[in-house]
């Protein structure tokens, strides 16, 4: 499970315009419409064409449950892009990202400082540039893991340093066992 790249996905989603499709038929004749055939949709789906075909027909109503979770992840991927686009550019450009988390936060300082990790939940405007950053790397492909980097380095900059009037000497934030993460836009 990507906890960050799920996350930034959902708060995405919070801005379409309209639902996306519910049944099973309506999802499998949107991706149909959307890869150009059926034969396209059964090798995305790890099914074979003729299941493809009866669920387009409504032969077939009800999928096994991780049939479903495939088709509804595939719909929401590709559901709005020009309403998904918006909100990312809007994100990257004026309105930044707000991150909700709960976690273990610590942070690497010089000696005689306290930078013993503890749990701490924060909320927490970050601005467009790492909205953007975080935007960028999940279309890189960018790993769990640099996800996590770059919210982490976003939570050093806004956070432990507001901006850099206080904390200066502050090195590295570790951004550790994540009980609750959210994106909203």
């Amino acid at each position: 499970m990507s906890l960050f790249g799920d996350g930034l996905e959902k708060a995405v989603q919070k801005a379409f315009t309209r639902p996306a499709p519910k049944s099973a038929g309506a999802q499998m004749r949107y991706l149909v419409k959307q890869l150009g055939g059926t034969k396209a949709v059964a090798q995305l789906l790890r099914i074979s064409q003729r299941t493809v075909e009866r669920y387009v027909k409504d032969q077939i109503r009800k999928p096994r449950p991780d049939l479903a979770t495939r088709m509804e992840r595939e719909v929401k991927n590709r559901w709005q892009p020009q309403i998904r686009a918006r909100a990312k550019a809007k994100a990257a450009s004026t309105d930044g990202i707000v991150i909700d988390t709960r976690a273990r936060l610590g942070y690497t300082a010089p000696i005689g400082s306290t930078d013993q990790d503890r749990i701490r939940h924060l909320t927490i405007a970050l601005p467009p540039t790492y909205a953007a950053r975080l935007f960028d790397a999940q279309d890189a492909g960018a790993s769990e893991r640099e996800l996590q980097r770059i919210a982490a380095e976003a939570l050093k900059d806004v956070y432990f340093q507001d901006g850099g009037r206080r904390a200066g000497s502050l090195e590295e934030v570790r951004f550790t066992d994540v009980e609750h993460l959210e994106f909203e836009l």
